[in-house]
Parts: structure tokens; C-alpha cells; sequence
């Protein structure tokens, strides 16, 4: 446990109480000094409009429950000089100077890059920091009446009884009939797991089952029940508390969309100017290529006024919306509007409305600018946690883009992949962000991990880490998938041979135990531990501290040095057992 003998600051509310300050305003500011660690004096580094100053922290009396009850807590006070501001501590100790990053202490100079953040943009949605979100591709969902008046382009499938075309002809007109109405009828499930926030991939009308190459954005497609349907979802949804999200493409259009068919008709065309098209041949930038997808131009007002209508316009039945390749929006050769473009769009959708940007890599770069409210975090929680409790028998050919399969990475490699993309972002953007396991742009977590066992204790990672739980429909049963078209399996409502009833049930506990603790939503992170194969990490508010312990293979018993009640899967006590693989849960008593 030696981490419990490091200094310790982050963005939570019980180091940075104000958690949404206005621009100027005053800010208290706490550091946590273990005094194993010999600190003798503190002083904080803000940036204030590019030029650091620093102030001075004092020891204060501050009695907060939980680990580490003799350490001494030093209080400082900053000003939020800029939209966001950045600062470190600067730590006299017995040993000579130390800087305290959001990376860590380390004893040399490092950049700014990984600076604490004071962020004075608009803060996110309230709702937001205590959802969990649960994923619904909705031609695989849940049907409410059987298909009929397909389209030409449709490949009618069986819901039971055909499986799913993973690559090749066919994978986006295999059609298999799952509508709005559906989705209500299995409200219960949803609700039964925990989740207040359901989020739809793509409504409108498209020449294919994902329905990313839109034809229009005015209207709800048929074949999901047309507009009245989504309102039926959208107030079914409401009545219970819960809310609904879309998801748009702010990059692309489809070929088939009324502003490019405008456009590629006319070389005078009013929407020419809201593509890219050559001058020279007339043909047009697309999405990777993808010529059913053409990129939109972010240079042109009408892309801008015509995307921000759209996102409004579906305010009331959708309280927000999941943004397709945000990280390409806006984003062509020497134009990058991409800042301007989240922010303009954020503006759009005012304060009570959510904005998730996809992003499959490093998106730190595009947070904390006024436009995104976080990222689906793949880069930050996907593939640590794939590496680390990948199965052993695991044969993808890439690991989310990257060649070469998934790694085989230990509890050392995945705790330093937690925390360098942490340390590049805000704790709010952290926070607001999407954990995600899987999605339908991916394999399914059981494929990687190839167990339930496993398959459970990447789940309560995902629910016991900062952060927003993202669940992709059907992982609850235990699904599998090799890549994302192979993993968009119908929902096995009437095939029980395909549902794992206890991993089932370890969603419905492990996500209620998130939806029932204040800690697990709202307390801030200090590892305490790790090891190849074991992680231990602390959830701590003003109240109480909770202990985490993942582990994936058995070990030596960790002694805690404090005593602990068990709140999942774990025995009171004051020493972390070597069972594997777990996932427990302890409180700390005293």
C-alpha cells in the first residue's frame, strides 16, 4: 500500500469544493500530506493568462473519515483567472522539492501538460454525474410488430434464427426489424440494471441498418416508428425519471441527403459550399472514402446554422446527443474547426442538454475547450482494461485500430494507461466521460475476456471507477462479437440458450451497488496498490471512503492497516484477501 504515503490531490469535491467556479471567482484548493511523506511546505502554481504565480498553503484542521486520519491537510487559495486554469503543487520535503501533478509526484520539472485543471465553462448537465448509460442499437433491440414494406435495399433477416453477417456483402442491409415501440417494451430491463439514460444510435431515414449515411435529419425513419414513435419512447422514458439520447453525425451526411443531392445537382447550388468538392473533377471528400458519406464543411455558415437546427430542433423528446467522429468534425487538411464546432454547437443546445464526443483514441486535446462535456473514453478505460483481463486464447487481428491484437498487459502498465490520459483532461471531463466496455463499434467485452469471471471483473471496474457507465445492450447476457457488425447480435429475449442469467445478475449488483453509493459517482480516486495482478484503489468523499479491489489472479493477502466492512463480495476485515478473480468492495469503519 505504499501509494497511501504519497501526497494526494484531484478534482473531486472533497479537494476542489467548488466544483463549478465562475470565471474570477476565488477557489479553495486541498492537499492531502500522508506524514510518512514528509512535507514541510506547500505552495500551489496557477497559471494565470500564460504566466505562473504562486501562492502559499497552510496547514489546516480538516477531520475527513477513512484512510490516512493523522495526515496533514494543507488549504490554499487560487483565482480562476482564465476559462481554465492550471495548477500544481510545489512540495518542500525532507528530501528536497517535488512537484504534484495530476500525473503524480515526480522530483524533476515536467511540463504543463498534466496540470490540475480549474474549469469555468458552463458546466455540464447536473443529471449527468450520476447516469448510467445503456446503449441501444435499435434494429437489433426489440421489435413491436413484425417487419413488412422493407425497401429495396433491405436483406430481411430472422431474429432468431439467422445470425449475424459480421464483414462483407450484406453487413449494412441485413435488416432484422427492431423499431422504438420495441425499446418500450423492454423499459423494465433497462430500468432493472441501474440505467437512467438510454442513448440510440442513429433514428433517421438511411439506405442502411446503422443509419450513419442519413438521408434527412427532419424526420424519424419509418421504419423505427416514424417521429410519434420516438415521442412514445421519449415520455415513456421521462414518466420514469430516466432520459433518452440521440446520435448524430456532425462530420457526414449520406449521399442520399436532401443538402447533397442539392449540391450535387447544381455547381451553383447554395449547398455546394457545405461539402468539399474539387473544383476541377467535381468529386467530393468523404468519410475514409466512403463516398455514401460525404464530409461536411465546417467552413460554410450553412453547415454550422443547419447542424446546430438540427441538434435543437429534437430537444424535448432527447435530452442530448452522442457525437459521431467528433474527433473529425470540422477537421480537413488545413482547416480544423473542430474547437469552434463543439463550442458553437454546445451554445446551440443550452445548459440542460448533453454532448458526447466519440473518440477512439487520445481526445484530450478536444476537452476542456467549452464544447464537449467528455468523450467515450477508449483510449483511457477500453483498452487498459481489455489488456489487463483479455482472455487467453484471444485471436482479434487489431486491438480498437491498432495492429497487432489485443496485448497482454499487467496491473502496473494498465494503472500507468489509467492515469496518463487521466492527467490530460479535467476531473470534470473525466468524470462526465463514457467507461465503456464494449460498444457496437467493437467486440464484445466476453469475447475479449473469453470468461464470466473475467467478463464481471471488468464490469466492476467500470462501475467503481470515476467516470460514466456506458452498457452496450446484450452484454448483460453475456453476448459475443468479434468486431463491431459481429457484435450488433439481436436481443436474446426468446432464446435462453443465449442468456447467462448470472452474469445478468452481476450487472443488476454491480451497477445498483454504483447507483446506491454517493462514493462511486461522486468521490475522488487515490490508488492505493497495484501489482501484476491486482489493483486497489480508494473512492473517498467528505463522508466515507470506500475500498476497491480488483484482482485477476490469486495473490498474497494485502493488509490494509485500518478496519473495513464488507460492502460487496467481501468480508469485514482489515486485510484485502488473495482470492481471484474478485471485484470487492470494503467501507472503511473508523
Amino acid at each position: 500500500m505504499r501509494y497511501v504515503e504519497e501526497p494526494h490531490h484531484d478534482g473531486s469535491a472533497l479537494y476542489v469544493p467548488d466544483q463549478e467556479p465562475a470565471l474570477g471567482a476565488r477557489v479553495t484548493l486541498w492537499l492531502r500530506a500522508p506524514r510518512a511523506a514528509g512535507v514541510t511546505g506547500v505552495r500551489v502554481r496557477a497559471v494565470h493568462d500564460g504566466e505562473p504565480r504562486y501562492a502559499e498553503a497552510a496547514p489546516a484542521a480538516r477531520r475527513v473519515p477513512g484512510l490516512g486520519r493523522g495526515d496533514v491537510w494543507w488549504r490554499a487559495e487560487i483565482t480562476a483567472v482564465n476559462p481554465v486554469t492550471p495548477y500544481r503543487f510545489l512540495l518542500a520535503t525532507g528530501r528536497g522539492q517535488a512537484w504534484l501533478t495530476a500525473a503524480g509526484l515526480v522530483r524533476h520539472d515536467v511540463t504543463d501538460a498534466t496540470d490540475f485543471r480549474l474549469v469555468c465553462h458552463e458546466p455540464p448537465p447536473r443529471w449527468m454525474r450520476d447516469s448510467i448509460v445503456y446503449q441501444i442499437f435499435p434494429d437489433r433491440f426489440e421489435r413491436s410488430r413484425p417487419t413488412r414494406d422493407l425497401p429495396d435495399w433491405a436483406l430481411p433477416r430472422d431474429w432468431d434464427a439467422d445470425p449475424v453477417i459480421p464483414s462483407g456483402p450484406g453487413t449494412a442491409e441485413q435488416f432484422y426489424g427492431g423499431d422504438l415501440d420495441g425499446v418500450v417494451r423492454r423499459l423494465d430491463h433497462v430500468e432493472s440494471l441501474g440505467a437512467d439514460t438510454v442513448y440510440l444510435t442513429p433514428i433517421f431515414p438511411a439506405r442502411s441498418n446503422h443509419r450513419y449515411d442519413a438521408a434527412t435529419f427532419d424526420r424519424v425513419d419509418p421504419l423505427l416508428g416514424g417521429d410519434a414513435a420516438l415521442h412514445r419512447l421519449a415520455d415513456a422514458l421521462h414518466a420514469r425519471g430516466m432520459r433518452l439520447l440521440g446520435d448524430v453525425t456532425t462530420n457526414h451526411c449520406g449521399d442520399t441527403h436532401e443538402w447533397f443531392t442539392a449540391a450535387v445537382s447544381d455547381v451553383d447550388a447554395p449547398e455546394r459550399e457545405m461539402f468539399y468538392f474539387d473544383p476541377d473533377t467535381g468529386d467530393y471528400e468523404s468519410w475514409w472514402g466512403v463516398k455514401t458519406l460525404p464530409k461536411l464543411n465546417w467552413n460554410s455558415p450553412r453547415v454550422r446554422e443547419g447542424m446546430a437546427a438540427v441538434l435543437t430542433r429534437w430537444l424535448g423528446p432527447l435530452d442530448g446527443w452522442r457525437v459521431d467522429v467528433a474527433n473529425m468534425t470540422g477537421r480537413r487538411g488545413a482547416d480544423d474547426h473542430a474547437h469552434d464546432a463543439a463550442a458553437y454547437l454546445r451554445a446551440a443546445l443550452g445548459p440542460d442538454a448533453a454532448l458526447i464526443a466519440e473518440h477512439n483514441h487520445d481526445a484530450s486535446g478536444d476537452l476542456d475547450r467549452g464544447g464537449w462535456h467528455g468523450t467515450m473514453n477508449y483510449g483511457g478505460f477500453t483498452r487498459p482494461v481489455w489488456a489487463w483481463l483479455r482472455g487467453p486464447d484471444l485471436d482479434l487481428d487489431h486491438f480498437l485500430g491498432v495492429p497487432g491484437g489485443v496485448p497482454e498487459r499487467d496491473g502496473h502498465a494498465t494503472l500507468a494507461t489509467f492515469t496518463t490520459f487521466a492527467a490530460h483532461m479535467s476531473w470534470r471531463s473525466l468524470v462526465h466521460s463514457w467507461q465503456l466496455l464494449d460498444s457496437h463499434d467493437s467486440p464484445r467485452i466476453r469475447t475479449v475476456t473469453g470468461s464470466r469471471e473475467r467478463h464481471l471483473l471488468a464490469l466492476g471496474l467500470q462501475a467503481t471507477l470515476p467516470g460514466t457507465p456506458m452498457v452496450f445492450a446484450g452484454s448483460e447476457f453475456g453476448l459475443t462479437g468479434v468486431n463491431g457488425e459481429h457484435s450488433r447480435t439481436p436481443m436474446p429475449w426468446n432464446r435462453p440458450a443465449d442468456q447467462d442469467l448470472s452474469t445478468l445478475a452481476g450487472y443488476r449488483a454491480l451497477l445498483g451497488l454504483r447507483r446506491a453509493e454517493p462514493a462511486l459517482r461522486h468521490g475522488g480516486l487515490r490508488w492505493l496498490h497495484a501489482d501484476a495482478d491486482c489493483l486497489v484503489f480508494a473512492r473517498e468523499t467528505e463522508e466515507e471512503t470506500l475500498v476497491v479491489a480488483a484482482r485477476r489472479a490469486p495473490g498474497e493477502p494485502l493488509p490494509v492497516g485500518v478496519r473495513m466492512e464488507g460492502v460487496h463480495d467481501a468480508a469485514d476485515g482489515d486485510e484485502i484477501p488473495g482470492d481471484a478473480p474478485s471485484l470487492s468492495v470494503w467501507r472503511v469503519t473508523h
